[in-house]
């Protein structure tokens, strides 16, 4: 027993490296995954429509829309085939449950339409959870692991697929030359707001942008499921809190979700954009008369 007891420091010590050591080689696993997702979303990915946006692309567009796109400045500016970004911000998982440190990078195709969203959170400087979003080819999938380890959520089926392809119409904001593409429609609804409706592989997605005078972009509201077991779908936004330049486009740069619920709103994440560049299709010369 003497024996034994000497060597529980010894013991505990190794337990400590192991636990370190398995940590790590998660850690390098998710990062393995998102790269591949990356790399799948970039190889379906089109360049981009050839040239740049035109004045013309603009008609029978409802008058708040066109103001809108009017005022991010995409008039000649080329359509982007794929986008990456980062942010950093805080989330929480819960109503009344605390907010953690989020720092997180976000990659989009146009045509056809997906994203990866690979975010950390933390607590001080360690670790808590890794989490991956996606859309692709019409399905969602939601994956979050604690220390990069255990999976606390996997996520997948209808209402994950209807969640993700809801998240991507909201987020079309910081690429919006995307909202001139073939499966975007626009339906009137007042001088200050329109509906937008995003068609991709038989499904739709459907919400509402609303603007200010000046042509901002503020809000969008739809009806987005929270979990993979929901049986309805909660009302959700996504208001936009600031605005700054990127890719020479004045886009929204802070923002955050919120689910309206039978007890209150649950606001779960605020992100500020911290870096946004475009990849585009050249533009073609022009020859001189």
């Amino acid at each position: 027993m003497a024996a034994m007891l000497r060597r529980l420091p010894v013991l505990a010590g190794l337990a400590v490296v192991a636990a370190i050591c398995a940590e790590a080689a998660g850690n390098r696993a998710f990062t393995r995954l998102i790269r591949r997702d990356v790399q799948a979303l970039q190889a379906r990915a089109s360049p981009g429509r050839a040239g740049v946006v035109t004045e013309e692309m603009l008609t029978g567009l409802p008058d708040p829309v066109r103001r809108y796109l009017r005022y991010t400045g995409i008039i000649g500016r080329p359509v982007p085939g794929t986008i990456r970004l980062h942010q950093e911000g805080r989330m929480r998982p819960g109503p009344g449950q605390p907010w953690m440190p989020l720092q997180a990078e976000e990659h989009y195709s146009v045509q056809p339409p997906g994203f990866v969203w690979a975010g950390t959170l933390r607590a001080g400087p360690v670790t808590v959870a890794r989490a991956r979003d996606m859309y692709a080819e019409g399905h969602g999938r939601m994956l979050v692991k604690v220390a990069s380890l255990w999976p606390v959520a996997d996520a997948s089926g209808t209402q994950t697929d209807q969640a993700a392809m809801m998240r991507y119409l909201s987020e079309m904001i910081w690429f919006p030359a995307a909202f001139l593409a073939g499966n975007i429609s626009f339906e009137a609804v007042d001088d200050s707001s329109a509906r937008v409706t995003l068609t991709d592989h038989g499904q739709t997605a459907t919400g509402i942008l609303f603007f200010d005078p000046q042509g901002r972009l503020t809000n969008f509201v739809a009806k987005r499921y929270r979990a993979a077991d929901a049986s309805d779908p909660e009302t959700w936004s996504t208001p936009v809190t600031g605005y700054g330049e990127f890719e020479g486009l004045r886009l929204p740069s802070c923002g955050k979700a919120v689910y309206q619920l039978p007890g209150g709103d649950f606001d779960y994440i605020e992100v500020t954009i911290t870096s946004l560049h475009y990849d585009t299709a050249p533009v073609p010369e022009q020859r001189a008369l």
